[in-house]
């Protein structure tokens, strides 16, 4: 396999709800915790470079917790709408991350930054996501669990790549990142910026120009191509749980790709290789990133990152050109 340069100049980082919330946990403030400083010694090699680096993050247990919560307290505290719930989930998760990142940083010897922002991201209001609820967050649930809440609470549920039960929310895809000059001015002042967590508030945009919250929650690695064809990175990495990307999953004939061209991916995608519950959005997030502009996708293990940055690990998506 090919290599690319040990630590690019610039590049964004998709990481997984996993990175602050797996699905093994039950979800304390301590553990968050600790995962969180593990994340930050598997992306601090990367934090320690001379380099432009931005972070995205998944929020989907947290945000689904939230709501949870709201609907279990209902009768006493009005619950907050979707948008806002998103907001909540963004800023706790991305405050976990700072903190753990620059503890980390500063454990290492550098003075380098680590900062967050709240993110907007619009949508299209005519989205058909809308009318067909497609995006799982939150807990899974058996078959009976699920509905036993869909007729308390009134959730869609749906079933989840045969892992469970999962509420199931609107998820448009992402149109315009509000304000995406800020991110790049933290970059290029050195600053290791999180933004775009959860895939963004979803917002709408008037004709005059002003912006309302809607229920929906977008995909983040949607997001994060979007953030990085807008920024002129050509490099994005989406970090996960998994060692690679596979064909053929959970069959005796699994078989873990290590390059591939876009061609190649957009092939195995029709044929349907990737589940839109699994590892679906991140093979869409990866084509549309690589057909507008960008030029590397990795897709791997977390805890793998540098081994993935040089070639050693992951699934490397190429331009047919490459």
């Amino acid at each position: 396999m090919s290599t690319v340069d040990p630590i690019p100049r610039r590049s964004l980082v998709a990481i997984g709800g996993n990175a602050t919330h797996p699905e093994n946990i039950k979800g304390t403030a301590e553990e968050q915790k600790a995962i969180a400083a593990q994340t930050a010694q598997a992306l601090l090699p990367l934090a320690l470079s001379d380099n432009e680096l931005i972070i995205t993050h998944g929020n989907g247990p947290v945000v689904g917790k939230i709501l949870m919560r709201q609907i279990l307290t209902g009768d006493r505290i009005a619950p907050m709408p979707l948008d806002i719930c998103v907001a909540h989930s963004q800023g706790g998760i991305a405050y976990l991350l700072m903190q753990a990142i620059e503890n980390a940083l500063r454990e290492a010897g550098s003075d380098r930054h680590v900062a967050s922002l709240l993110s907007q991201v619009e949508v299209d209001p005519d989205d058909p996501a809308f009318q067909n609820p497609t995006k799982p967050i939150g807990p899974f649930f058996s078959e009976d669990e699920a509905r036993r809440i869909s007729a308390d609470i009134g959730w869609l549920m749906k079933e989840d790549s045969g892992r469970g039960w999962r509420h199931v929310v609107p998820s448009p895809l992402p149109q315009h990142y509000c304000d995406i000059s800020l991110v790049e001015q933290l970059a290029r002042s050195g600053s290791v910026v999180i933004a775009g967590g959860g895939g963004g508030i979803p917002v709408v945009r008037g004709p005059l120009g002003v912006r309302h919250g809607v229920s929906a929650v977008i995909d983040k690695d949607l997001t994060s191509a979007l953030m990085a064809n807008v920024m002129g990175i050509e490099l994005m990495m989406i970090l996960t749980a998994t060692p690679k990307v596979a064909i053929n999953f959970g069959t005796p004939q699994q078989k873990y790709l290590d390059r591939v061209t876009l061609s190649e991916i957009q092939a195995l995608q029709r044929a349907g290789h990737f589940p839109p519950g699994s590892m679906g959005p991140k093979i869409d997030a990866a084509i549309r990133f690589l057909k507008n502009g960008g030029k590397h996708v990795i897709i791997g293990d977390l805890n793998q990152a540098m081994e993935a940055v040089g070639g050693k690990a992951g699934t490397h998506i190429v331009c047919d050109d490459a």
